[in-house]
């Protein structure tokens, strides 16, 4: 299949970040051909796009999401106070992780990876939790990935909080079997291994995840002292700080993954700059949560922003990332925000190995944006990144391609009900709700 854009505004947004006018992009199979004035002049192409001038862009990624989050929304359920983070966790998010089957899973992957593709986010790294359905949960988050189209990886978030190790063994078992059938199948989706926090996994935990990391050659998905009390209980029950207890597991490195930060010390993000570790800043979810601002995060080498199941809309996170970092009163601009957006597909090579993503160059793989942007002042180079974080919005997004495929055209989804999705999402909803109202704390 050969798909040609012509008329193309490419905007490029990671380094050298670039406006480029009046280009052809031309796109067979899943990679970029060629990108320049009357590069399709010669092409036999099996479907043409004139885009009158529209921007064309790279998809952005979403670095950390939950898509077992994604039937929460306006969750109608009897719970007790939740005046700290431990008791959210217990009163919210742990129940309702207790009550997905199958069919919630399913259900979930698909409605948050239709929405991410709506928003104009291409790629997601998933964190998934079901405690009462581990084994073959991953398949069915991959499932709904698979059939909407979107670019992704997931894990399972080992944990002992429910189970004790016979849990920690579950995940892990999981994390493993589905990495090799990532490998064994390619495709769309990836994988890590994941883990929920230090302070719900046991140093028997963290050894057979540095080895389900070492056998699978993948990265470890974490997150690190999102809330105070991660930090404090590797102190008191470890007598070392968190990274340093991740360190001494083996777990850390280039693929590494981890997530949240707010608590963490100078030492510990040299540490895990050092080691060459992606660090997720979520800051909608941080600000809902309660839980602080990371003030170090100018100090990490390998910043990306995720939303930790706050939806796939990383053009509405950028936002917000931006200004609640400006509230906080500490120096950085549009362009840092923007670079660290983009940064996910650094992150995403590790779990497609020799594919090239985040630009509208040839050899790269054609997962992209078209855009409706309409600005009524110039869009340049010198202030691209202010139009992202200042006027572009999901609104503006018409057409989003994946792996050279349409997934979504004019604002549609071509082999899709999505209104019979949606439907039937919202009955699945209902009754995960009624069942997450009998789980006690």
């Amino acid at each position: 299949m050969t798909t040609v854009f012509t008329n193309a505004t490419v905007i490029q947004t990671s380094s050298p970040v670039d406006v480029i006018r009046g280009v052809d992009v031309v796109v067979e199979g899943s990679l970029i051909k060629a990108v320049g004035k009357n590069a399709a002049s010669s092409v036999k192409a099996d479907k043409v796009i004139d885009l009158k001038g529209k921007l064309l862009m790279p998809g952005f990624v979403c670095s950390h999401h939950h898509y077992y989050s994604g039937l929460s929304r306006g969750m109608l359920i009897i719970a007790g106070p939740q005046t700290d983070f431990i008791q959210v966790l217990k009163e919210w998010w742990w129940r309702l992780d207790r009550g997905l089957d199958e069919e919630s899973c399913y259900y979930s992957s698909l409605i948050c990876s239709i929405d991410a593709i709506a928003s104009g986010t291409t790629s997601v790294v998933d964190h998934h939790a079901s405690p009462s359905f581990i084994d073959g949960s991953l398949d069915v988050i991959a499932k709904g990935m698979e059939e909407v189209g979107i670019r992704g990886t997931t894990c399972y978030e080992v944990t002992d909080r429910n189970f004790g190790l016979k849990e920690v063994k579950a995940g892990v078992d999981e994390n493993i079997r589905f990495a090799k059938a990532c490998d064994a199948k390619g495709g769309l989706v990836g994988a890590m291994i994941g883990g929920h926090a230090p302070f719900t996994i046991p140093d028997e935990g963290l050894d057979m995840m540095s080895e389900a990391c070492r056998s699978t050659g993948k990265g470890m998905h974490l997150h690190v002292a999102e809330d105070k009390y991660d930090a404090v209980y590797s102190h008191h029950f470890h007598g070392k700080d968190i990274v340093d207890r991740l360190d001494e597991h083996h777990l850390l490195g280039e693929k590494t993954l981890l997530v949240h930060g707010l608590h963490l010390n100078e030492h510990e993000i040299e540490l895990l700059n050092e080691r060459g570790c992606f660090f997720a800043h979520n800051a909608r979810s941080n600000m809902n949560n309660h839980v602080g601002y990371c003030r170090g995060l100018r100090e990490v080498k390998k910043l990306v922003l995720g939303t930790d199941g706050c939806g796939g809309n990383m053009l509405e996170e950028i936002k917000l990332a931006f200004f609640k970092h400006k509230d906080e009163g500490l120096p950085w601009w549009p362009a840092d925000f923007v670079s660290a957006l983009s940064r996910g597909n650094e992150l995403l090579q590790f779990s497609f190995p020799g594919t090239r993503l985040g630009r509208v160059e040839p050899g790269y793989k054609a997962d992209l944006v078209v855009m409706d942007y309409r600005s009524p002042t110039p869009l340049a180079r010198e202030n691209l990144c202010s139009h992202i974080v200042w006027g572009m919005s999901s609104n503006a997004v018409e057409s989003v391609m994946v792996d050279g495929r349409l997934v979504m055209e004019s604002r549609s989804f071509p082999g899709l009900d999505v209104n019979a999705i949606y439907a039937k999402a919202s009955e699945v909803a209902k009754a995960l709700w009624k069942k997450v109202d009998r789980i006690a704390p």
